[in-house]
């Protein structure tokens, strides 16, 4: 049964364009060009700084990706789009990205989308994914540290899947993403564990910036997707909610390509050591409310007498050391909140009028 559910939800998650929009052609040179299925010419035949790419995955499907350069460029985009487009129909936005935000950018075609072979499932786009990174740290000598991930709609469920598995990335875009597949499709408010693209669970591991961008008007994913995303992000970034943005519009807002663009230019400027402070802070953070819960400084070990077993005793007495070689437990009757004296020597707590070493030469 729940695998049955797995498939239907896939079903409605993958809308591939049928006909494709472009095809894949080998020049006498050898180099690969893209061809709109619509004209006779070449989608960029007099574009240099376009490589067109055919990637295998490790299971087994040939896909299609476009890496376009910026001589400018300092970061690299990995652009994963929504379930109706190919990179035919994105090449236009491809070249107003890189032009905008000053980046390389590679987009590529799931497996069954476009010119890429196979048929489209939850696990291959993850394997898809992972190629393109793979190509990119091989061929084009990016790391992670000069990468920006990019999510449209499902293509989030393939951006949070990597972005978890690298500590470093510089930064993740989810543009009109989704909490999981189910939650699209009936509009439920958990997450079954035959959903797809569970990304509420993904997000959490993921140690970079995250900036959330969606319409208030999306009808197709609603809006409080992309917020319950923004909530769960360790270190979200200020997010754009688009006015009246629906679903596959939001590029056509000013505010769109102006908060992307700040989104970069800060995302450039994090430099090794501005990280390494951050995580040095948080680390901090951590510690402090870990010893928040504590009534001092000091770790006090849990006194073994059955008759204080918790610290409220601990806090009323300062006589807990546990270095003393001749530390021993008791309880005198002469005060039930102290559990703790020194047989080594007759010092007494100032605290009460039992014998404790508040001020014992043992320690």
């Amino acid at each position: 049964m729940g695998c049955l559910i797995s498939q239907l939800a896939a079903k409605f998650a993958f809308f591939p364009p049928t006909p494709p929009t472009y095809q894949v052609k080998k020049r006498d040179d050898g180099k690969l060009v893209a061809v709109s299925t619509t004209s006779s010419l070449p989608i960029a035949i007099d574009d240099s700084s376009l490589d067109v790419l055919s990637i295998r995955t490790k299971r087994g499907n040939k896909i299609v990706a476009f890496y376009l350069r910026n001589p400018y460029a300092r970061l690299t985009v990995l652009y994963s789009h929504g379930n109706a487009a190919d990179l035919g129909q994105l090449y236009d936005l491809f070249v107003q990205l890189k032009a905008n935000l000053r980046v390389n950018l590679i987009g590529y075609d799931y497996s069954g989308y476009g010119a890429s072979t196979g048929k489209p499932s939850e696990y291959d786009t993850y394997a898809d994914i992972e190629a393109v990174y793979e190509c990119l740290q091989t061929e084009y000598g990016i790391s992670q540290e000069d990468l920006i991930l990019y999510g449209q709609s499902v293509g989030s469920g393939p951006t949070l899947h990597l972005a978890a598995q690298l500590p470093r990335l510089r930064g993740v875009v989810l543009h009109s993403a989704i909490l999981s597949g189910l939650r699209v499709l009936c509009h439920v408010k958990f997450t079954l564990c035959c959903d797809i693209y569970k990304e509420c669970k993904q997000n959490r591991k993921v140690k970079s910036p995250v900036l959330v961008i969606h319409g208030t008007e999306d009808d197709v994913v609603n809006w409080l997707h992309g917020n319950g995303l923004w909530e769960m992000s360790r270190e979200p970034y200020e997010p754009l909610w688009i006015k009246g943005g629906g679903h596959c519009n939001l590029e056509l807002y000013p505010d769109y390509i102006s908060h992307l663009c700040r989104f970069v230019q800060e995302m450039e400027n994090i430099t090794t050591e501005v990280r390494l402070t951050k995580i040095r802070q948080t680390l901090r953070l951590q510690k402090r409310s870990k010893s928040a819960n504590r009534c001092c400084t000091i770790n006090f070990r849990q006194p073994k007498c059955p008759k204080c077993s918790n610290l409220s005793c601990v806090k009323s007495c300062c006589c807990w050391w546990p270095k003393c070689p001749e530390w021993r437990l008791n309880c005198p009757p002469s005060c039930p909140s102290c559990s703790c004296w020194c047989k080594k020597c007759s010092c007494r707590c100032t605290m009460c009028s039992c014998l404790c070493a508040a001020k014992c030469s043992c320690w």
